[in-house]
Parts: structure tokens; C-alpha cells; sequence
């Protein structure tokens, strides 16, 4: 059974809607990020102390182990996207949706205190959206729109997520 592999933007609700998504299929649920700490025994944030590269090491080493796994849901990282690799071994296992917030309703909602690349104040969420919208949607099998009411986001995750299953 193939995963189902969400990226997108820090604070896009990737961790809301997979969770939510992996109950409703009757699936397990994984935070690459949570997933990232207990398997490196740090934080994001001291990883991430330590250097962006660090951090991109642990998070490449985290979506080889996941990938390998079997009918899971996984909410990656919101760089994922910045290693080719992660995506080529993702997408072996797992069609990739892009859950795609824009950056001022981000902006309007998401704790910066709390996102280690967003720490240098809501600018960077929109410098972020630049840097990235492309690889987003090269890396994405899917692209969903979260601009909606979180049910009716979440219902057209489970149908898009159902017609790609059949394929």
C-alpha cells in the first residue's frame, strides 16, 4: 500500500491534515519533524543550532527510514524539498501533495517563536514561499489549496487522496 506524502510550507497544516487523514483512511500518522527527534534524540531547534546542514543530514536520514515503511501518512518538513533525494525516495513509495497555504494567511496564524527558520520575523515566511513554490510543485504529484474551512480542506485531501490510490 502506497504512502501518502505531504509537503509543503512551515505552518501550511501539513502535521493537521495528515493526522487527521491517516485517521479517516484508518492509518498510521508520522511528523517527519517529530520523528526526526526521537530517532536524533535533539530538537529541531538544536539541530538546527548546530547548522542547516545538520539538520538536513538527520532529516535525509529520517525520509530514507520512512519511505521504506508500507500505507503510512507522513507530514514532512517544510525543506524537505531542498534534497532531491528526499523527494526521489519518497516518491518510490508514496504519492507526494502539495498542501499549499499562501503566506499571508501563514503569516497571520503560525507561532514564529516556535519555527526555527521562521525566527528572523514574518518576512522570511514570504522569502521562504518564493525560494520554494517551484520545487513544491515539481516535487508534488498533487497540489491542494488550504484556503479553505479545515472539514472541506481535509474532505478534498481524503478524495484526491482516494482517486490517486486507484490509479
Amino acid at each position: 500500500m502506497k504512502n501518502v506524502v505531504i509537503i509543503g510550507m512551515p505552518g501550511s497544516g501539513k502535521t493537521t491534515f495528515g493526522s487527521a487523514l491517516a485517521e479517516r483512511l484508518g492509518r498510521r500518522f508520522i511528523d517527519a519533524d517529530a520523528y526526526i527527534e526521537a530517532r536524533e534524540q535533539k530538537k529541531i531547534s538544536e539541530l538546527f543550532a548546530i547548522s542547516e546542514n545538520c539538520f538536513r543530514e538527520a532529516e535525509t536520514r529520517a525520509i530514507k527510514e520512512l519511505a521504506k515503511q508500507d500505507g503510512i501518512v507522513i507530514a514532512t518538513g517544510g525543506g524537505v524539498i531542498k534534497r532531491p533525494v528526499n523527494i526521489e525516495v519518497l516518491k518510490k513509495t508514496g504519492i507526494i501533495i502539495f498542501l499549499d497555504r499562501t503566506p499571508d494567511d501563514i503569516a497571520g496564524d503560525v507561532e514564529i517563536s516556535t519555527r526555527p527558520l521562521l525566527a528572523a520575523g514574518k518576512q522570511k515566511i514570504y522569502d521562504l514561499y518564493e525560494e520554494r513554490i517551484t520545487a513544491y510543485c515539481a516535487s508534488a504529484d498533487f497540489q491542494l489549496p488550504n484556503h479553505s474551512s479545515i472539514p472541506r480542506v481535509l474532505d478534498m485531501l481524503e478524495k484526491l487522496v482516494g482517486k490517486a490510490l486507484l490509479k
